[in-house]
């Protein structure tokens, strides 16, 4: 399965799984919300209006009362990192040398990472420009309408999510709001039509990345090239565009909840803002944003193919 993930405080992803270290990605808790908060400032030109938002602060207000006081004078500082940088532009050169690097360096940086950004991925910056400001006028309509999203954008019930419905403390808690929209459905969007052709031509460039990264990292498995071509089917990949509202005790909750990817692979786009943290030898960092490059993370099913390898990426938002 294969996940593509577009998020704002405004970010997009498609991942791959692997387990030697652990990794975790999230956004920082503190930092996280209050750099939401100015993104949202900056990217949107037009006073954010309190309906946009899902009802956090009514769902989960006993969570929040009892926290809210003793949480004001925490912060939470995390160091900064980058990750490894490869340039898939060595891939297409007729030097077969600088090719069979940029593989291995490919599936090097699976294997002891887990994460990596691509630059030369071929997805231009206009593209994900466009994806970024459909992204945010949908999550300015009212919550009403995105709560009914089959009849809002005819995408299937349950694409829309926010928050966690089984929270019992804060630490369950994603204070987030999500499309988790499944290929099969993009192209029936017709509620908006810029939305649906944009989300089109955004989803059919990073597949393609993907399988390109796939076929690599497959070859290096000892399978075949096409081995996750024919076992990744439409109905088995997803875009998921993502949104990290305001939120009033920041260090006390995440934007996603510490997690692994459950799919295969998972590309992101991470904007200006940041807010991606990941795990590495038990230590915690934050992820530097690149506007140039994309952001590729193993998941949970490259674990299952890979299992000699008994590697494993864990993440948060």
């Amino acid at each position: 399965m294969l996940s593509l993930i577009v998020s704002f405080v405004h970010n997009a992803e498609v991942i791959p799984t692997s387990k030697r270290s652990r990794h975790i990605a999230t956004s920082p808790r503190s930092k996280k919300a209050k750099m939401v908060e100015s993104n949202v400032k900056a990217n949107i030109n037009q006073p954010l209006s309190m309906d946009m938002d899902p009802p956090f602060h009514e769902i989960y207000k006993t969570l929040l009362d009892s926290t809210i006081e003793e949480s004001r004078t925490k912060t939470g500082i995390v160091e900064e990192c980058e990750l490894p940088l490869i340039d898939l532009g060595r891939l297409s050169l007729d030097e077969s040398d600088e090719k069979h690097k940029c593989e291995e360096e490919i599936a090097r940086a699976s294997q002891e990472w887990g994460f990596f950004q691509v630059v030369n991925h071929g997805i231009s910056s206009e593209i994900l420009e466009k994806i970024r400001r459909e992204q945010v006028k949908l999550f300015k309509q009212p919550f009403y309408k995105k709560s009914k999203e089959d009849k809002f954008l005819n995408f299937s019930s349950g694409t829309y999510r926010w928050g966690t419905p089984t929270a019992t403390c804060l630490s369950q808690l994603s204070w987030s709001e999500a499309f988790h929209i499944p290929m099969t459905d993009i192209s029936a969007s017709n509620g908006f039509t810029n939305l649906s052709s944009t989300m089109e031509q955004f989803a059919t460039r990073v597949a393609s990345l993907a399988q390109k990264l796939a076929e690599i990292l497959a070859e290096k498995l000892g399978r075949k090239s096409t081995f996750f071509q024919e076992n990744c089917v439409p109905s088995s990949c997803y875009l998921r565009l993502n949104r990290y509202p305001p939120c009033p005790i920041p260090a006390e909750v995440f934007g996603l909840m510490p997690h692994t990817d459950s799919d295969f692979l998972t590309i992101l786009h991470q904007d200006q803002v940041g807010g991606l943290q990941l795990v590495k030898d038990g230590k915690w960092f934050a992820v530097k944003p690149n506007p140039e490059a994309l952001i590729i993370n193993i998941g949970d099913l490259f674990q299952v193919i890979n299992l000699s390898k008994n590697l494993k990426f864990i993440y948060e938002s």
